[in-house]
C-alpha cells in the first residue's frame, strides 16, 4: 500500500481552498500548505482541514512547488492548486491505486481549464494532459520556468491517469486581470537576470508577437469575445513583463 501527499501553493485563496480540499478528503494522507502570507481566511481553512502550513516569501512556480514537495513525508506527491479540483473518477482511482500500490514513477492527468465558470477549448487554456501525480525520488520542478514544470529522466514515461483535474482560473474578469498582473511581475524578474539589455521597442515587439500567438496558434478566436479578451490581456503581460524588465536593467546601470 502507497501513501499521497498532496502539495498546494497559496496565497489568499480563501474563495477556492474549501472546493479543493474536500475533494482530496479520503484520498490523500497529508496536505502540505505552503503559504506566501495570505491576509484572508486562507491558513484558517487550511488549519480547518488539517493541512501542515508554512509560510514562505513567493520566489517563483517551481521553486515552491519543489519546497513542498520537499516537506512530505510520502515518496508520491500530488501537486494541485487551491483554484483545482480532481474529478470523482480520478478519486476513485486514486483510492484504489494507493490500496494496490502505485507502478508508475510519474502519472499524468487531464486538465480542463474554466474561465469565469466556463470551460476553455482554446486560447493557451485548452484541456491538457500534465504530470501532477510523481514519486519525488525521480522528478523535479523547474526552479527557474515562470511555468510550472516537472522534469525527470528521458527515460520514464508517465502514465496517463483517468479522470480530469479542473482548473477554475478565475471566477471574474477582475481576478484574471489580477493574475496576470502577479505573473507579469515574475516575468520580469527572471528577463532582467537573463538579458543584459532590452531595447524600447521590445515591450511592443513582444505583445503584438504574444496576441497572435495567442489569437491565431493558439485559436483563441474560436473561444469568441472570451478568446479576444485572453489574447489582448496576455499580450498586456508579455508588454507589462517586458517594461518592468527593461526598467530593472536599466537601474541596475
Amino acid at each position: 500500500m502507497d501513501a499521497i501527499s498532496a502539495t498546494i501553493i497559496t496565497r489568499n485563496e480563501e474563495q477556492n481552498l474549501e472546493r479543493c480540499l474536500n475533494a482530496l478528503q479520503g484520498v490523500v494522507d497529508e496536505i502540505i500548505v505552503v503559504d506566501s502570507y495570505s491576509n484572508d481566511r486562507t491558513i484558517e481553512i487550511c488549519s480547518k482541514y488539517g493541512c501542515k502550513i508554512t509560510q514562505r516569501e513567493f520566489s517563483g512556480f517551481g521553486s515552491q512547488r519543489q519546497y513542498a514537495a520537499r516537506l512530505t513525508s510520502n515518496n508520491y506527491v500530488l501537486s494541485i492548486d487551491a483554484d483545482e479540483v480532481i474529478s470523482e473518477d480520478l478519486r476513485s482511482f486514486l483510492i484504489e491505486q494507493k490500496a494496490k500500490g502505485f507502478d508508475h514513477r510519474v502519472y499524468s492527468v487531464m486538465i480542463q481549464n474554466y474561465f469565469c465558470g466556463k470551460a476553455v477549448r482554446h486560447s493557451g487554456y485548452e484541456p491538457e494532459a500534465q504530470v501532477r501525480l510523481f514519486n519525488k525520488r525521480y522528478a523535479n520542478w523547474d526552479l527557474r520556468d515562470v511555468a510550472d514544470q516537472l522534469t525527470f529522466s528521458d527515460s520514464v514515461t508517465p502514465c496517463r491517469l483517468p479522470g480530469t483535474i479542473h482548473h477554475y482560473r478565475c471566477s471574474t474578469i477582475q481576478e484574471f486581470y489580477l493574475k496576470e498582473n502577479r505573473l507579469a511581475s515574475l516575468k520580469a524578474k527572471i528577463l532582467a537576470a537573463a538579458h543584459t539589455s532590452i531595447s524600447s521597442m521590445a515591450p511592443a515587439l513582444h505583445a503584438v508577437g504574444e496576441f497572435l500567438r495567442c489569437y491565431v496558434r493558439q485559436a483563441a478566436w474560436l473561444d469568441g469575445s472570451k478568446g479576444f479578451l485572453i489574447a489582448r490581456r496576455k499580450a498586456r503581460t508579455q508588454y507589462e513583463a517586458y517594461r518592468m524588465a527593461r526598467h530593472i536593467i536599466i537601474e541596475k546601470h
